[in-house]
């Protein structure tokens, strides 16, 4: 992949790195290789689109707490259900294994940069309240129950669509936005004596304001188009003043990723259609951008193809199709060389490319084709004499093991050269968590030689190396966590930008398998 560090000589404060889509892992886990580097480089802190309060949590993971066990910081740290995201259980035992050990002045944090909300909807302010008027020794919770009252008429999804059935603009609301206002007045008033837990109360009482302005702009009448326009609008206002405020932070540290949908990243106006209506709002990013100018920065991401969104390959005309030829690998450009094309049919899986999208972006990071199973399949079946058997009933195989597939050379059908596997063998192999959406693992068979390049002791020894390796971690040759003593590794969900080691691998495995099937046409089996 074309080096990052080429683009900007001086690394910007905040620096934006977007993609075209949820649901397409490879922009994750290019993330995470991202930030991994430029930490190297004096970056301490990652902001994603995910609830600025909730991701207290997972920054007391990342932090080292052993209050908060993994689980519940994917579970509690994340919204939009992000958690679930295997590349960013990845991401935050990462950043807690980098600080480790590690002084103050070196350590990372984790943010999230949204408000606890969707754009259908908002939950009311009541926990949030609670919580700041508790690190303040106040005792509120009567006051702010009776103003919030029935959580129902919060949370009621036809409030968004239907401004008379929003809470937002009633008495009690107003005055509850009276009372977050009082609260964070009290805060300033009280850091001198309450400098432990500042902060985060700090983002509980802005979460509260985030959610009362929110249900306010639910609340004004006005015509369908304009209001859903002021709604998204609204929405990323609240991410750029997070934004702001994260800067505030962590200036004194050192730089700060941000990674979100490119239609919260980039500088010029956004569009998109909601409930059949068209609306136009200016991002997060823009807003950010014209008040840090160049200590803003920001990388769109485009994608080809993606597997696992089932978009298929793109027109050789438009931009995905022309950052596309020659490379299936991953690669940055400068927005200045990315050529003149055409816009990419829209897909609501998908936002593509556009004029005004690469004119005003530093950057984009074009992703050809995500990875997936039969796209990997496709790349060992290319090998010389190479056969698939995919698992089923009708081969015998165990009901756990129907659809994973074993590839082979010659008719021998004892040992497969690679398998990729997409379930967990309860008991026995579930060390790489295949059971979660998406998930799949390749398997190699790298033989002593190879296994011991790569892993520094023979298959032999792997028992007493086993505690030192993250099964479940993506886009990392490991040991197979069941077969290493016979000399197989595994990678799971190895991204595009792995191909390469991907590729070799399997030539290195593929060789062993037409040498064994030499030798047995040798002796005559």
């Amino acid at each position: 992949m074309t080096s990052f560090s080429d683009l900007f000589s001086v690394p910007p404060a905040l620096l934006a790195l977007g993609e075209p889509t949820h649901g397409e892992s490879a922009f994750l886990q290019i993330r995470n290789q991202l930030f991994a580097s430029l930490v190297e480089r004096g970056y301490r802190s990652i902001a994603l689109e995910s609830d600025q309060a909730a991701g207290l949590i997972a920054d007391e993971f990342v932090r080292g707490s052993t209050a908060v066990p993994l689980d519940r910081a994917l579970a509690e740290g994340f919204s939009h259900e992000f958690g679930a995201l295997p590349a960013n259980r990845d991401l935050l035992l990462w950043m807690r294994e980098w600080n480790a050990g590690r002084p103050a002045a070196e350590r990372l944090t984790f943010h999230g940069f949204d408000a606890p909300l969707e754009i259908t909807g908002a939950p009311s302010p009541r926990r949030f309240l609670v919580q700041v008027a508790e690190f303040l020794g106040e005792d509120r919770a009567a006051e702010i129950d009776l103003l919030v009252g029935d959580e129902a008429r919060w949370s009621e999804p036809a409030a968004v669509w239907e401004p008379g059935r929003s809470v937002g603009r009633s008495t009690d609301a107003q005055r509850l936005r009276v009372l977050a206002d009082d609260l964070l007045t009290e805060l300033y008033l009280r850091a001198p004596e309450r400098p432990e837990g500042w902060r985060a109360a700090f983002v509980r009482a802005t979460a509260a304001v985030a959610v009362l302005r929110y249900h306010a702009a639910a609340a004004a009448p006005l015509a369908q188009q304009e209001r859903f326009s002021r709604l998204v609008a609204v929405r990323d206002a609240l991410m750029a003043e997070n934004l702001l405020a994260i800067r505030s932070v962590e200036q004194h540290r050192g730089p700060t990723l941000v990674f979100a949908h490119n239609r919260h990243l980039q500088r010029h106006r956004s569009t998109m259609t909601m409930a059949g209506t068209d609306v136009a709002w200016f991002s997060a990013g823009a807003i950010v951008g014209s008040l840090l100018g160049d200590r803003y920065a920001v990388v769109v991401g485009s994608l080809g193809a993606s597997p696992a969104l089932g978009i298929d390959a793109p027109d050789p005309s438009s931009y995905e199709g022309k950052l596309s030829r020659g490379s299936v690998l991953p690669r940055y450009v400068r927005a200045s060389e990315v050529e003149p094309a055409e816009q990419r049919t829209h897909d609501y899986r998908y936002f593509p490319l556009d004029e005004a999208t690469v004119a005003d972006a530093d950057a984009v990071l074009h992703v050809p084709t995500g990875t997936g199973p039969a796209m990997l399949a496709d790349r060992i079946l290319a090998l010389s004499g190479t056969e698939q058997l995919v698992a089923g009933e009708e081969h015998g195989s165990p009901r756990a093991a129907w659809g994973d597939r074993f590839f082979y050379v010659g008719p021998d059908r004892r040992q497969p050269f690679a398998t990729i596997v997409e379930h967990d063998v309860p008991g026995f192999d579930e060390a790489s968590q295949l059971d979660r959406p998406g998930v799949f693992r390749l398997n190699l068979d790298l033989g002593r030689a190879e296994f011991e390049r790569l892993f520094g002791f023979p298959p032999r020894d792997f028992e007493q190396h086993r505690h030192e390796f993250d099964f479940a971690r993506l886009d990392t040759v490991v040991p197979h966590p069941g077969y290493a003593l016979h000399g197989f590794g595994s990678i799971v969900m190895p991204g595009p930008q792995l191909l390469p080691e991907v590729d070799r691998l399997l030539a290195v495995a593929h060789a062993r398998a037409v040498a064994r099937h030499q030798r047995a046409e040798r002796r005559g089996e």
